[in-house]
């Protein structure tokens, strides 16, 4: 007794039905994606700029603790304005304090780095390094201010107050990139202490 075994394809028009039902699978799912970034496109944009003004705010910060004597001697702070801070830091660990300035410059964010030639040392007039951590900063747009200074005792500074003062630093970022939409503004707020002063002076 022989067994025979039939193997059956599909026919011609069985493939095109399988062909067009999975062509019209991909389709929905294809226009699905299309249409979920679409509708979330500001979402998306909006969650990104505030991750890298989370990331920014966090590189401040850790640039301020590290705040120490310039190499020419310098007190470590020396400029505390509303949108902009000046300082002295080690920020490349190599032995060679740089000046740094981080500014709210229109709706942008940057960080200036300039570095100490020559001796006796001398800070470069020109930045090495610019980098814009952040973008659509609405502060000045809302008047609300980037940096706030204060004392050994936790008083906020006043108009007599000078660099040498501080003690601590803090610092809020308004971020939105399109105020007249939702979701609205997400504000970021961090803070840091001047650990590498001496009481000397």
């Amino acid at each position: 007794m022989t067994t025979r075994a039939h193997i059956q394809g599909l026919t011609l028009v069985e493939t095109i039905v399988v062909v067009t039902i999975f062509s019209l699978l991909m389709i929905g799912v294809a226009n699905s994606i299309a249409a979920f970034y679409r509708f979330n496109a500001y979402t998306i944009a909006q969650a990104y700029q505030v991750a890298e003004a989370r990331r920014g705010v966090e590189r401040l910060v850790r640039d301020v603790r590290e705040m120490t004597y310039a190499d020419d001697g310098t007190f470590p702070l020396a400029r505390m304005e509303e949108h902009l801070i000046g300082f002295y830091s080690d920020i490349d660990r190599d032995d060679s304090v740089e000046y740094v300035e981080y500014e709210l410059a229109g709706e942008a964010l940057e960080k200036r780095v300039y570095n100490a030639t020559g001796t006796p040392p001398v800070y470069e007039v020109s930045p090495s390094e610019v980098d814009t951590l952040s973008q659509y900063v609405q502060n000045q747009n809302q008047g609300v201010v980037t940096f706030a200074y204060y004392d050994g005792v936790g008083n906020p500074a006043t108009a007599t107050s000078t660099v040498i003062d501080i003690r601590y630093v803090e610092t809020q970022i308004v971020v939105n990139i399109d105020p007249v939409r939702d979701p609205g503004e997400f504000m970021l707020r961090s803070s840091a202490a001047l650990r590498n002063l001496t009481e000397s002076f």
